[in-house]
């Protein structure tokens, strides 16, 4: 048998019909930049989300970093983030010009909550918290610390789209909540695609300003903006699987139900969930001491498998200027070294199911 981390025709088949008549309409259309595709996605996308306003972007990361720009947060100031995120996270700090703290992950592979405190100081402007792997932070005593040092709070949901933290959506604690729409993710489009949503109607008028060349009017710039839209025929496509998310990530939770039920190897450590918080898995993710031994074997059986990173941030190549060396956040490497993500999509059968969770059994 033969079974990928990860295949997109399956979520595709589920809904082809709608996804087919949904593109051939907005090509008929003759209209496929900032019309109504994205005014409606905008709208359903921000009440399934439990916020006044969404704005689409390009991708995932140019919210990211927009909304540190929209925020004015820049050259001198401190953002804290988490050290075992994806470097997108970090880019959209570094981008303009801000600087990263990192902060250890706890066992949920979110924040350490008690970690941040102690890396506050004059200059941190904000926390940028990232919602790994679809689970919901702690976002109770996130929002509690940044009352107290008056910080802005962004969240990275590019993993979380519908995951809650005490029935609240994730990207409605903070300032402004980022999500990726790139094709892997729970609510997926067939191309790059992102969106921030925000309760604050000024930087709602800012994202929309800045999007569009700093251009509230044609031809009258307010202000130097980007080229951030989401397109047309994106928006449209993703409409129609978001009518569908909540059926998604129920389907992926019973996957990762079965895999937690049946998968029973003391080499194999499998994820947890955090009391107050839902995972909409996006990965499932496991930690083992010989990974690439374990990689090798599954891969020998026809299982596919990522690591989500093999390379933590404040090691890249790119961020040697920070000046960090190996063993600067241990727990960090050692999430690095460990972690590897089963495989995990919309329509995966139970028989596919079931062969992954007997050869993991019959690892040695």
């Amino acid at each position: 048998m033969n079974i990928p981390a990860n295949r997109l025709d399956r979520g595709f088949y589920q809904y082809q019909d709608e996804f087919e008549a949904k593109a051939l309409e907005v090509l008929r259309s003759g209209w496929y930049v900032l019309g109504k595709e994205v005014a409606e996605f905008e709208k359903e996308f921000a009440a399934y989300c439990g916020a006044k306003y969404c704005v689409g972007l390009a991708s995932g990361l140019d919210a990211l970093w927009i909304a540190f720009r929209v925020l004015g947060i820049g050259e001198g100031d401190e953002v804290i983030v988490q050290g075992n995120t994806y470097i997108a996270s970090v880019m959209g700090i570094t981008i303009n010009g801000a600087t990263p703290v990192f902060v250890e992950p706890d066992a949920f592979y979110n924040i350490d909550v008690t970690k941040i405190e102690e890396k506050i100081t004059e200059r941190t402007k904000a926390i940028l918290v990232v919602h790994l792997y679809g689970q919901a932070s702690n976002m109770t005593e996130i929002m509690r610390l940044a009352e107290k040092y008056n910080l802005r709070v962004v969240e990275d949901c590019a993993q979380s789209h519908g995951a809650k933290w005490n029935g609240q959506m994730t990207g409605t604690f903070g300032d402004v909540g980022c999500f990726s729409f790139y094709p892997s993710k729970n609510l997926g489009a067939f191309g790059d695609g992102g969106a921030v949503v925000i309760n604050d109607e000024v930087l709602d008028k800012k994202f929309r300003v800045f999007r569009n060349y700093g251009s509230e009017k044609r031809y009258h710039n307010m202000i130097i903006g980007a080229n951030s839209r989401l397109d047309e025929m994106q928006a449209a496509l993703l409409r129609v699987r978001l009518a569908h998310l909540d059926e998604i990530n129920a389907e992926r939770a019973d996957i990762a139900a079965a895999y937690t039920a049946a998968i029973n190897n003391e080499k194999v450590l499998l994820p947890q969930i955090r009391t107050g918080a839902s995972s909409v898995f996006h990965q499932y993710v496991v930690r083992t001491d010989d990974r690439d031994k374990f990689m090798n074997y599954l891969q020998d059986r026809g299982i596919g498998t990522i690591i989500h990173y093999p390379i933590p941030p404040h090691l890249a190549e790119a961020y040697q200027y920070l000046g960090y060396e190996k063993g600067a956040y241990p727990i960090t490497e050692a999430y690095a070294d460990t972690v590897l993500s089963l495989p995990m999509y919309t329509g995966m059968t139970q028989e596919e199911i079931k062969y992954v969770i007997d050869v993991i059994n019959e690892y040695k």
